[in-house]
């Protein structure tokens, strides 16, 4: 995630705002928190307008031909395959465990924080601070993940004064935000405590136990090219949900599939523009968890791709 940049950072307090104010009042009356430690922390923390800059402009707004090369590269492919080679056996078991290729989670977190080395330079609290009350579009998801990141910080008994991460708030090696990381991440080291910034491990068996919990099929595809003709598949383009249409009826609508795939499997049509014009694939079920993550369809198709070139890559340099 990109570092703040522009606008001069401006303390949230010396006297707290009103709505900060209320939101104290709502963590102390719901959780027990300590109102003067409340007003304490929310004196320190700052707004930053370049987060509200980055997070109107997010990458996942590129058209694909401009947002795959940052994903699917040399390098990255090159780091994937370094990142399986290190924690081979920590992939494998989660991929016994939870049913997700070892592919699928190097990818994720090759795309989150390259492999770990990008984890955010952020202060959480400033980011989830700004966005939770000078963000409207999504003010109601930010406040409830401040709320999420100063219950976590109370579980583990973290400083959040000084935990970094994204400029939306994400947290670790695989950035999740602290909703998820109080739902969905797992002590996979066995040390008795879970780390998602510390823990190679950590990170790698809650990826997995995410796409897990959110439905993924171990053993099934995740989408395949597909052509179009006529007018009639703008009707299942994807739109954020589940796929709802069987292969076979999109048949019907002029989408064939250009791999096997079974006629009452359910799908979703994914269109990518490119320079060469659109291009389109088939989404199944694992196609819409890998969006729980992120609900780009470009972010989902950057994992599978990376996936993919990680795999082939690993397979060609072992022989």
């Amino acid at each position: 995630m990109a570092g703040c940049v522009g606008a001069a950072v401006t303390p949230l307090a010396a006297q707290l705002r009103p709505e900060i104010e209320t939101f104290i009042g709502e963590m102390v009356e719901r959780h027990g928190f300590r109102q003067v430690e409340l007003e304490r922390i929310f004196g320190a923390a700052q707004f930053h307008p370049a987060i509200i800059n980055a997070i109107s402009r997010p990458a996942t707004s590129r058209p694909w031909y401009e947002y795959r090369p940052v994903f699917i590269n040399p390098r990255r492919i090159a780091g994937g395959v370094a990142f399986w080679n290190s924690h081979a056996a920590t992939l494998e078991r989660a991929r016994k465990e939870f049913g997700v290729p070892e592919e699928i989670i190097a990818a994720v977190i090759g795309v989150e924080t390259y492999y770990g080395t990008q984890n955010g330079k952020h202060r959480v609290l400033d980011a989830l601070t700004t966005l939770a009350f000078d963000y409207p579009k999504r003010a109601g998801f930010f406040r409830d993940q401040l709320e999420q990141y100063l219950l976590l910080g109370r579980e583990q008994g973290a400083d959040v004064l000084n935990i970094r991460g994204s400029y939306a708030g994400a947290i670790g090696i695989p950035q999740f935000m602290p909703g998820s990381y109080r739902r969905y991440a797992v002590d996979f080291d066995g040390d008795g405590k879970i780390d998602l910034s510390g823990s190679t491990a950590d990170a790698i068996g809650s990826v997995a136990n995410y796409l897990k919990s959110f439905g993924w099929e171990t053993g099934q595809p995740v989408a395949i090219p597909a052509l179009v003709s006529g007018e009639n598949y703008r009707e299942v383009l994807y739109s954020g949900t589940k796929p709802l249409h069987t292969v076979e009826e999109m048949r019907k609508l002029g989408i064939r599939s250009r791999a096997d795939a079974p006629g009452d499997r359910p799908a979703t049509l994914v269109e990518l523009v490119t320079n060469g014009g659109n291009e389109y694939w088939l989404g199944f079920n694992n196609f819409f968890v890998i969006t729980r993550y992120n609900r780009s369809v470009h972010y989902a198709m950057s994992v599978l791709q990376l996936a993919e070139e990680i795999r082939a890559a690993r397979d060609v340099n072992s022989r």
